[in-house]
């Protein structure tokens, strides 16, 4: 009987330390994984769109217009010199 009671107590330890990690990985591990992953996302995006301007102005000056295809058709951006601003 005492045999009994041993393999149930360290099956009930097992099935609560099994537990107790899967609770701290849903509220701690989980979490904190997830926001790290969301700021790498909205860093890579901050980033790429930094670096897409960074490119335009840069055609622009080099070339002096920048085509840029929507669809069937091409926006052209090119610089303009306002009269009323000198």
């Amino acid at each position: 009987m005492a045999d009994r009671t041993k393999v149930t107590m360290t099956v009930l330890i097992v099935l609560v330390v099994i537990l107790a990690i899967a609770v701290v990985y849903a509220f701690v591990v989980g979490p904190a994984i997830s926001d790290y992953v969301a700021n790498k996302q909205i860093s890579a995006y901050n980033q790429g769109q930094s670096d897409l301007l960074n490119n335009i102005l840069l055609n622009i000056q080099q070339v002096g217009f920048v085509r840029i295809p929507v669809g069937n058709q091409s926006l052209v951006l090119a610089p303009v010199q306002n009269p009323q601003a000198q």
